[in-house]
């Protein structure tokens, strides 16, 4: 039998070994939670230690004009992921609601009716994507890789492949894309009340909470009589609006609209969600990561750009990036059991 002392000491041991693996989850949970704000932090650091012009005020605000563009995209796209969805079209219509927001301008219909029929044309695009996938019973990705090629085929239909200036209401709307107010881009401020906006709705709304439900068990929602189609569908519509709305800052931004415009966004906003923490397992995630994620995408690219680095080596690392996103995820699933 042990002696009261050994006792005394093997519970003294014990007690330590249960606080210091308290604090190891403990640690583990705040660097999962704001880890993502951490990496931002340390890519911050390392861009001013490599490029005295990194943190000037004229590059952070390039960097946060780039940010908002593929950043309300990958709103649109969170919500689609949230589902276990993915929507591979965002790019193409980018560049067709850019087109058609050019063609409006040059007929003559005036720049206010011309953003709202714009942003129509996106919700139309989503929603024959949500139709797809809840109607047609497609594969999230067969139907939206589907449109994305539609979808560019029929804007270079459109105008044969050319390039369309914004016409007379060039100037009337250039301060959408290259406007400031109280100093801050107007982009970056319509992306924060876009990216306010989104977070409430997920947060704080019965449809947000029917997104998480939908994508963490879609059987479970659906006995529980939510109408998982119609939130499907929903998401689809949202994405396709945040698209229109890039496209709008885009095409603003450049006095021009491009038919090409928006080619290769869609692994840009993929790239974000993921990055940003969200489940490509669905019902995980939200729009704080993601407009984290978009910061950080844009702050590499720009660092790279600084740094002289070749735009082919520079999707590598953005494809590392991705990578290691999905695997860190991957692996912090199978810690949790799920």
């Amino acid at each position: 039998m042990d002696s009261p002392a050994v006792r005394r000491d093997r519970g003294w041991a014990l007690a330590s070994l249960r606080s210091t693996a308290g604090r190891s989850r403990r640690l583990a949970r705040l660097i999962g939670a704001h880890g993502i704000l951490l990496a931002l932090l340390i890519l911050l650091v390392i861009g001013a230690l490599l490029s005295p012009n990194f943190l000037t005020i004229a590059n952070l605000s390039n960097v946060a004009r780039n940010t908002s563009i593929v950043g309300i995209v990958g709103i649109g796209m969170t919500f689609v992921i949230l589902t276990r969805g993915i929507d591979l079209s965002v790019g193409s219509m980018l560049g067709f609601t850019a087109i058609v927001f050019a063609l409006l301008l040059q007929s003559g219909v005036p720049w206010p009716l011309a953003i709202v029929l714009m942003i129509a044309a996106g919700a139309m695009v989503g929603s024959l994507n949500g139709l797809g996938v809840t109607k047609g019973r497609l594969q999230p990705f067969i139907m939206t890789l589907g449109m994305l090629v539609i979808a560019r085929g029929v804007t270079m239909t459109m105008v044969d492949g050319k390039p369309q200036s914004l016409g007379d209401a060039a100037q009337a709307v250039a301060w959408i894309g290259t406007g400031s107010l109280a100093g801050i881009p107007v982009p970056v401020l319509i992306f924060a009340g876009i990216a306010l906006f989104a977070w409430f709705v997920l947060r704080h709304t019965t449809f947000g909470r029917q997104v998480y439900a939908v994508g963490d068990n879609p059987e479970a929602a659906r006995l529980s009589g939510i109408s998982t189609n119609r939130v499907i569908f929903s998401v689809y519509v949202i994405s396709g609006m945040c698209a229109a709305v890039a496209a709008l800052i885009e095409v603003t931004r450049l006095s021009t609209a491009v038919p090409s415009q928006g080619t290769g966004t869609e692994l840009d906003a993929i790239a974000i969600v993921v990055i940003g923490g969200t489940s490509l397992f669905g019902g995980e995630g939200g729009v704080g990561g993601t407009v984290v994620g978009a910061a950080i995408i844009a702050a590499v690219n720009n660092l790279l750009n600084l740094l002289g680095v070749s735009p082919f080596s520079q999707q590598i690392v953005k494809g590392l990036i991705i990578l290691g996103a999905v695997f860190l995820e991957r692996r912090s699933r199978r810690e949790e059991g799920r």
